[in-house]
């Protein structure tokens, strides 16, 4: 028998000022990484200033960009609600549209500054990936981005606690603990990047690994989920990305899709990884992959 309650979203109340578990965990995941991030530019001779101004260009782009993107692949609803649009604790910001404006911000901060974009981006992805790991709780604390409905006996089977089971019965029903499962995909490939930093790849290649393990990850997961953006696209596209995830099909089932036959995190995801691979290949074939990663800056360039 279980007997964990379900965890209020709202951590605290001062009047009318309420302050949700979605706004700290997010807040802990960029101070996290944040923290990481200065921690290794040290190694590079890299001022701990570079980092804590851009972060001032590059959290609300991410928070912007990432709320954007939702609201553009949700305008029907969003039309009729357009005072929901800044309620960004409800939840719904969508991660890549978060990483693109993350990047297009750092860019420009790094291009302003005079400093390389590959070194920075390579000090900086696994930050990134810690801090998507642990801010997909946001996601669990607020019952969303979950999978399809699935038995207790399956969460039972995981090893969950009884707080992780009981948070997913919503509604009468239990779901798939998919924030669950890419928490610990991102972690896993936190610690993959570390490894492979301690190897001193080439420039760049931290960054184009992340783009690949992340979205290698996200593409199989998000076929779980319920809640996915979606668009009517061509069906052999359809059709294609079907095919890529039929291996899933031999353990799961698809979460139901809704809005259009192609989701939209798959398909950019799967767009991600190919280009992370291809952005590999190109550069070492090319010879453009020369300096290494903790290749001295003073003889680099970005």
């Amino acid at each position: 028998m279980l007997f964990a309650q379900v965890i209020d979203p709202v951590a605290l109340s001062l009047g009318p000022i309420k302050i949700h578990w979605y706004g700290i965990i997010l807040g802990t995941a960029a101070l996290v990484g944040l923290w990481l991030a200065v921690r290794e530019g040290k190694r590079h001779g890299l001022d701990s200033d570079l980092f804590l101004d851009m972060v001032v260009w590059v959290i609300p782009a991410a928070i912007l960009g990432a709320r954007l993107y939702y609201v553009l692949f949700e305008w029907d609803y969003y039309a009729q609600n357009p005072g929901d649009i800044i309620a960004v604790w409800k939840g719904g910001l969508a991660i890549h549209g978060g990483l693109i404006g993350a990047f297009l911000a750092g860019y420009f901060f790094l291009r302003k500054r005079g400093m390389p974009f590959l070194l920075t981006a390579d000090i900086v992805v696994p930050s990134i990936i810690l801090g998507q790991a642990i801010g997909r709780w946001g996601n669990f604390v607020n019952q969303e981005a979950h999978g399809g409905p699935v038995s207790l006996d399956f969460l039972k089977s995981l090893h969950l606690p009884d707080w992780i089971i009981e948070q997913m019965y919503i509604d009468g029903v239990y779901y798939h603990p998919t924030f669950l499962y890419e928490s610990v995909w991102n972690l896993t490939g936190f610690l993959l990047l570390l490894l492979l930093r301690r190897v001193n790849p080439k420039r760049g290649e931290l960054l184009f690994s992340y783009l690949i393990w992340y979205s290698l990850g996200r593409f199989f997961i998000e076929g779980l989920r319920t809640d996915s953006l979606a668009f009517n696209g061509p069906e052999w596209l359809a059709g294609l990305l079907e095919a890529l995830w039929a291996p899933m099909n031999l353990l799961f089932e698809p979460g139901a899709l809704s809005g259009g036959n192609v989701r939209i995190a798959q398909l950019v995801s799967l767009c991600l990884a190919l280009a992370g691979i291809l952005l590999i290949l190109l550069r070492r074939g090319l010879g453009y992959a020369r300096q290494s990663y903790m290749e001295s800056e003073g003889r680099v360039s970005g």
